[in-house]
């Protein structure tokens, strides 16, 4: 599990048991679950999440 020590300002480590991808129908990235297949979070913006594995 990724973890933001109490004193640091990023992330160590990355995110587990999730994944993106991009949909081209709204053009916006959608972050899953790995484990349960579900729909998490939609970014709003054109950007990536951060930390997050992208799915091919």
């Amino acid at each position: 599990m990724a973890t933001i020590p109490a004193t640091s300002e990023y992330r160590i480590g990355a995110v587990r048991n999730r994944s993106q991808f991009f949909n081209p129908r709204n053009q916006r990235w959608i972050k899953r679950n790995l484990q349960t297949g579900r729909f998490m979070e939609v970014k709003h913006d054109a950007k990536k999440f951060k930390g997050v594995r992208r799915e091919s």
